[in-house]
């Protein structure tokens, strides 16, 4: 039975963040995500865990200035100290807040940058990360992002992806494989969970869902995802599957595809 995990970051946002918790144990989630935590004390994230009965499964590295609309710094040139202190700051957090998964964002490019620069500086930073996570039980993921929402991310391709976690090696190195975006870049979705939930080395290590083309809820648009549920289970994902979706009108109202599997 596939284990879902509420992204506050897109849902409940009727509510306040902090309120968002209860909200989505009530709802009957077992566990939560969000895009980032460094607004509030990693103290009082956990104590809505606590009293909710929520596991933590992810959360993203500091990304830069996400208001000014940067999306990462992993493999941005000339930030590699800024990195190196936002693996730490997320560490800190994810000491408290118990996730062992823990999501680096790559970052934009544009088409004239040497795209050879940025994959050197992006290795040698994930080589960084994933040591440094390791010594504190966390695995590092990298997720391929689609460039009609973020245009200009770095990583886009899944295979791209895996081979970057190959070329490093690292143990706790894997792939974010939300299948929003894989739909809108590659699509093959089945044979892609097929081909990589297996391989020997990197391999899936997180998934999110949203309905296609619009990110609403996983009933709505293109993609079969009770086909795509019971095949992720028949490979024996045990991990988090992650609701990074938009509702449509209201969270609680539009969790009718969540109840079989409550």
């Amino acid at each position: 039975m596939p284990r879902f995990a509420a992204n506050l970051t897109m849902m409940y946002t009727e509510h306040a963040f902090l309120d968002r918790f209860a909200a989505a144990a009530k709802d009957g989630f077992k566990a939560v995500e969000f895009l980032f935590p460094y607004d509030f004390p990693a103290a009082d994230i956990k104590a809505r865990l606590v009293d909710n009965g929520l596991t933590q499964a992810l959360f993203n590295a500091p990304p830069g200035d996400w208001a000014a609309g940067e999306r990462g710094i992993a493999a941005l040139p000339g930030r590699e100290d800024e990195f190196r202190q936002s693996v730490a700051k997320s560490l800190e957090y994810a000491a408290v807040l118990g996730n062992e998964k823990l999501h680096v964002m790559a970052g934009l490019i544009a088409p004239e940058q040497p795209r050879a620069q940025h994959r050197a500086v992006y290795l040698r930073n994930l080589e960084y990360a994933a040591k440094e996570a390791q010594k504190a039980g966390i695995g590092i993921v990298i997720e391929p992002i689609n460039t009609r929402d973020i245009p200009g991310f770095f990583l886009n391709r899944q295979d791209d992806a895996q081979a970057i976690c190959d070329e490093i090696g690292a143990p706790n190195l894997q792939v974010q494989f939300d299948i929003y975006h894989c739909q809108i870049v590659e699509g093959d979705i089945a044979m892609k969970l097929r081909r990589d939930m297996k391989r020997p080395n990197a391999g899936i290590g997180h998934i999110q869902i949203a309905g296609v083309p619009e990110r609403h809820e996983p009933d709505i648009g293109e993609l079969n995802y009770p086909y795509l549920f019971d095949l992720i289970d028949s490979l024996g994902y045990a991990g988090w599957i992650g609701c990074e979706y938009k509702p449509k009108a209201g969270t609680s109202n539009g969790l009718g595809w969540l109840k079989p599997y409550l």
